[in-house]
């Protein structure tokens, strides 16, 4: 048997997605029940069975989306643990970059981190109205994030599975050090990605007062995108103190005492709850002034941190990196 399945925290981790993802398989199964019977307006029996069905079935759904927000932390703890099996890894980014399957299986990770959390709130929408009457849309909507699950089941097994402990892997020096060939985007240089991204953060405060969804939607996301690349390229520089060391994982480990948890959370966060109140806006004309101002206080929090590190080390030091 591959040694990585020895691991404790790949069992543990594995176990509890397989558990989770035969509960949603049971759910979906139902949810296509409830989707080709419902009619709220039918006071008949079967109705009657289906709307006590579909409560037990988004419970169901709910209660799992919300382990599974929980779970994408773990996978990062599971892949970082794994660096002292796999020769060469110093972290969690040498055992993602191990095979083709680590990379793709995080980003849909994140995407379902968000999607899941949409459908969380659809479902508080739903279950507020006495009609119910975004029933079938969330149901199709679950139905969706079920098939990208489905795609992830089988990410997560085809990436364990083919992870070598016998063959070295990049360390996060060389994968984004100045050996690895990993570059900043756009024609970037260090001091215009800093401009940029301050002035993103400043422009996506000032979107969420704005009625443009779909622009609200695009700068966050670039903000996000920008705020990647001045973690790993600047900001982690500080945390690690270290100009060469580039890194998004290590930040995740007991020596930076956890800190990339905090910074990824926040960020993530505040991107997370600025897209909702487009959707509660946009798509169901609610109220979302208390989600805009939670987003801004995150994010606020984020800049205010990343800033933090490079501040504490110039008054300690006289110098920047």
């Amino acid at each position: 048997m591959n040694e990585i399945f020895l691991s404790n925290e790949v069992i543990t981790y594995l176990l509890s997605e397989i558990v989770l993802y035969i509960l949603l398989l049971i759910a979906a199964i139902a949810t296509v029940g409830i989707l080709k019977g419902w009619n709220f307006d039918h006071f008949t029996e079967k109705q009657f069975v289906l709307e006590n069905r579909s409560y037990l079935v988004m419970s169901i759904i709910f209660f799992v989306l919300g382990l599974k927000i929980v779970l994408l932390p773990y996978f990062a703890y599971t892949i970082d643990s794994l660096s002292v099996l796999v020769p060469g890894a110093m972290c969690a980014a040498g055992v993602i970059d191990a095979n083709g399957y680590g990379d793709p299986l995080l980003v849909l990770k994140i995407m379902i981190l968000f999607v899941s959390g949409l459908w969380l709130r659809v479902n508080r929408i739903d279950l507020g109205e006495k009609s119910y009457p975004y029933m079938k849309l969330k149901s199709w909507f679950f139905l969706l994030i079920f098939i990208l699950l489905s795609v992830e089941v089988v990410l997560d097994i085809l990436y364990f599975s083919h992870i070598e402990t016998t063959k070295p892997v990049s360390c996060c020096s060389v994968i984004f050090g100045e050996l690895g060939g990993n570059t900043l985007p756009f024609g970037l240089d260090i001091k215009k990605l800093l401009i940029l991204f301050y002035l993103l953060y400043i422009l996506s405060v000032l979107m969420l007062h704005s009625q443009r969804y779909v622009m609200r939607v695009a700068v966050m996301l670039f903000f996000g995108l920008i705020a990647y690349y001045s973690i790993v390229y600047f900001f982690g520089t500080y945390i690690y103190e270290l100009p060469t060391h580039r890194c998004p994982f290590c930040m995740l480990q007991a020596e930076y005492f956890y800190v990339g948890y905090i910074l990824w959370g926040l960020l993530f966060m505040g991107m997370f709850l600025a897209i909702e109140s487009v959707v509660l806006e946009g798509v169901f004309g609610k109220n979302a002034l208390k989600l805009k101002k939670v987003s801004i206080g995150l994010l606020t929090l984020f800049v205010l941190l990343c800033s933090s590190y490079v501040g504490i080390y110039y008054l300690k030091n006289g110098v920047f990196l």
